[in-house]
């Protein structure tokens, strides 16, 4: 699971977001993946990623994932603490 959330936060995430456990994100302000558990418990965003994240900037697409890929996208996050 850890290397399918890998492959697809590389994919639809990594344009913007730092995924890995250095380095700056390449668009200014979209976190780095290795911080977002000092913003939120990661098991809590699930829910967001079932629901379908919706932010209030156009530059970040609207995503809503199967229960697979945000186990998977979660367990790659978790990796990153």
């Amino acid at each position: 699971p850890e290397q399918r959330g890998n492959v697809f936060a590389r994919t639809h995430c990594g344009r913007c977001h730092a995924i890995g456990r250095t380095g700056q994100s390449p668009f200014q302000p979209a976190p780095p993946f290795r911080t977002l558990h000092q913003r939120y418990p990661i098991e809590s965003l699930g829910e967001a990623h079932a629901e379908g994240i919706a932010t209030g900037h156009p530059a970040m697409p609207d995503f809503e994932l199967s229960p697979e890929q945000i186990h998977d996208l979660l367990s790659f996050l978790k990796s990153l603490e």
